[in-house]
């Protein structure tokens, strides 16, 4: 083809709608051809072939190459390694422009460093844009400069700074015409790349009003639906963060919150990307010397610790793929602290399991529930699954759910007594970063 075309590169952005590199690609002046990489090097990590993200990923493509079937244009859908499929595309195309959005993930930066390389040398110009955040990199900063590293200060001066700006949605609509006009191209089935779907239903974009408004009260009881389960559509950019933030700022402000620790967990990886690299925020916590008990550690895996609310928690993660936050906490607790596993084969687990896994979130939190991450509690702060239990769960409506046989002989007797661990914890903590 000797059309000059600009090509976006569709990855955490599965949208059509308010979408910032697409907004920036429809408005270069060349007809649009749009992108997705089912990307092996990710994919081949992969164990478990059921893995419901690829699948929600396979399902957001469909729906996007039919609202583009829809406009008269196609999206690419290659399986393969990115710089081995952008050569192909190089070749049969002739590429004037690439524009995708921002990645800030390890590997993601230096796939984006390499193929951008490529592309220049090709003579095509490759540009990234901010979309899955409201401030990134250095756009927060303290008075001094320097990047926040604890949440509340962070979240008071992003407060400060945001405005309309900042939350106003690309009006891609407007320049739909300019998708190249083209027949639809064929979606690599899931089966051809080596995974099957589940089938499961997937929690809906949707989140009412109600639930907003009463995020504060109901959030943390884990037996209803006070959560908005958009987290999995956050991670993949099927919804605009933008949106959702505006919707959050005049409905509730602890809804928000939680918006900010995504932005807040982003710059962390960003500013420090030691953390990324397996490695503990804070440098003296990596003395720490863990138990590497496989059996125990297999226990937490399957939900058969004796603690209700900890196996709870997990089977609902194993079965589902969620957990509900403040589960997801305790969980967190009890393997690093009760249990004094170390937090990075917890942080692997839920890499495997979680639907919505998200690097720089999925790291904070367990890195905050170990004490080495950015929380500005000290490292005695452990969670009682027995008060917690009480305090979130007191009828048991969650556990009875996920663990019926509690009340049974079945049920296994305490991997581990709750006022033994709290002090060996303390113990190895303080031998640690004391020098004890």
């Amino acid at each position: 083809m000797h059309t000059p075309l600009t090509l976006f590169w569709f990855r955490r952005d599965l949208r059509l709608h308010d979408n910032a590199g697409l907004y920036h690609a429809l408005k270069s002046g060349n007809p649009v051809l749009p992108v997705f990489i089912f990307d092996t090097e990710i994919l081949d990590q992969l164990e478990d072939k059921k893995d419901r993200r690829v699948e929600f990923i396979h399902l957001a493509i469909h729906e996007l190459q039919t609202q583009l079937t829809q406009l008269g244009s196609t999206l690419i859908v290659k399986y393969g390694k990115p710089s081995e499929v952008w050569q192909q595309l190089s070749d049969e195309y002739y590429i004037a422009e690439v524009h995708t959005n921002h990645d800030y993930e390890p590997y993601a930066l230096a796939r984006d460093k390499a193929i951008g390389e490529f592309l220049n040398s090709r003579g095509t110009a490759f540009y990234t844009h901010k979309d899955q955040c409201i401030f990134e990199k250095s756009e927060v900063l303290s008075g001094a400069g320097t990047p926040y590293t604890v949440f509340t200060p962070y979240s008071r001066k992003w407060k400060e700074t945001v405005n309309d700006f900042y939350l106003r949605s690309y009006p891609t609509e407007a320049y739909f015409e300019a998708f190249l006009k083209t027949k639809p191209l064929e979606i690599p089935s899931l089966q051809r790349m080596g995974f099957e779907a589940v089938g499961q239903a997937f929690p809906g974009k949707e989140v009412r009003k109600e639930l907003i408004e009463n995020y504060k009260e109901r959030r943390d009881i884990p037996s209803i639906s006070g959560t908005s389960r958009l987290s999995v559509h956050l991670r993949f950019g099927t919804i605009s963060i933008r949106e959702l933030a505006r919707k959050a700022q005049t409905l509730n402000e602890t809804f928000l919150n939680e918006l900010i620790w995504r932005d807040f967990y982003m710059q962390i990886l960003w500013h420090f990307p030691h953390v990324g690299q397996g490695r503990a925020f804070r440098p003296e916590y990596d003395k720490i010397e863990w138990r590497h008990d496989d059996v125990q550690f297999q226990a937490w895996c399957e939900g058969r610790t004796g603690y209700p609310i900890v196996d709870a928690g997990m089977r609902e993660l194993n079965v589902t793929g969620f957990m509900h936050n403040r589960v997801r906490m305790v969980v967190a607790s009890f393997l690093t602290k009760h249990l004094l596993i170390d937090w990075r084969w917890g942080e692997a687990y839920f890499a495997q399991k979680l639907l919505d896994y998200d690097l720089s979130a999925n790291n904070g939190g367990w890195q905050w529930a170990s004490g080495s991450g950015t929380d500005a509690a000290p490292y005695f702060r452990i969670f009682n699954p027995t008060s917690q239990t009480q305090k979130f769960d007191p009828q048991l409506v969650y556990i009875k759910k996920w663990v019926p046989e509690i009340n049974s002989f079945e049920y296994p007797r305490p991997i581990v007594d709750h006022a033994f661990a709290r002090e060996r914890c303390l113990k190895v903590y303080q031998k640690a970063l004391k020098g004890i």
